[in-house]
């Protein structure tokens, strides 16, 4: 009875520390995981200060460039692993996502009280997304397993949008620009929960994960603002 009290001893003890193993990694990832999304929110920012003074040109390329971001994003998940490269990939994908969005910028930023647009457009995202984080950390709700749904409401609204690109009406601009809010802000609190659960293969999946949820938020909130701020 001694050696089966021992062994239970050493097999719970062994249990105990895979168990702190597991946690120490699940940590670790998660705080590169948020290093890698504060720097990808830094290079987006250069690549928008970058190219708004150049606004009308990067406008007329805009097509070849979002060719260039998604052969960039497809990119990076073939080298994700492979360091330094992977890295350059990455800040590569965010910086052209901040030049492809200085046609709006500069649009935005054109009208009366253009800045001020911009300013609310961007505290508006942080608040939602610093609150929908909050709310996956503390939730006992389990989002993770949303994820079928949410890709179909996601391929429902890049379709509208495809539509809505022919059409040019303000007022289904309004209703996709709504919905993607409200879609991403849902994406925000199903990619922190995958990232504290260790649901990703590595940290730069869930920094780009979490950096196109902000960006696409912030980008329909600009959209919405504009609109409702614009005296046409």
């Amino acid at each position: 009875m001694g050696l089966y009290d021992r062994d239970y001893a050493r097999n719970d003890s062994y249990a105990y520390e895979s168990a702190s193993r597991n946690e120490t990694q699940i940590v670790s990832f998660v705080k590169e995981t948020y290093k890698l999304f504060a720097a990808s929110m830094m290079a987006g920012a250069v690549g928008a200060y970058v190219g708004v003074p150049l606004a009308a040109t990067i406008a007329a390329m805009f097509w070849p460039l979002i060719f260039i971001e998604i052969g960039l994003l497809i990119a990076l998940q073939f080298v994700k692993n492979k360091p330094g490269i992977n890295l350059m990939v990455m800040f590569g994908f965010v910086f052209m996502t901040g030049l492809t969005l200085t046609p709006l910028l500069a649009y935005t930023l054109g009208m009366s009280g253009g800045g001020v647009i911009v300013g609310n457009a961007f505290a508006m995202t942080s608040v939602v997304f610093g609150a929908m984080s909050f709310f996956a950390i503390r939730t006992t709700k389990d989002f993770t397993g949303y994820g079928k749904p949410l890709m179909i409401a996601l391929i429902v609204i890049i379709g509208f949008s495809a539509i809505n690109f022919f059409l040019g009406n303000p007022m289904l601009q309004i209703i996709i620009a709504g919905a993607v809010v409200i879609l991403f802000s849902i994406l925000i609190i199903y990619d922190t929960q995958n990232i504290m659960n260790g649901a990703y293969e590595t940290p730069i999946d869930g920094a780009i994960a979490l950096y196109l949820d902000f960006l696409n938020i912030f980008t329909a909130l600009l959209q919405l603002f504009g609109i409702f701020g614009n005296d046409d």
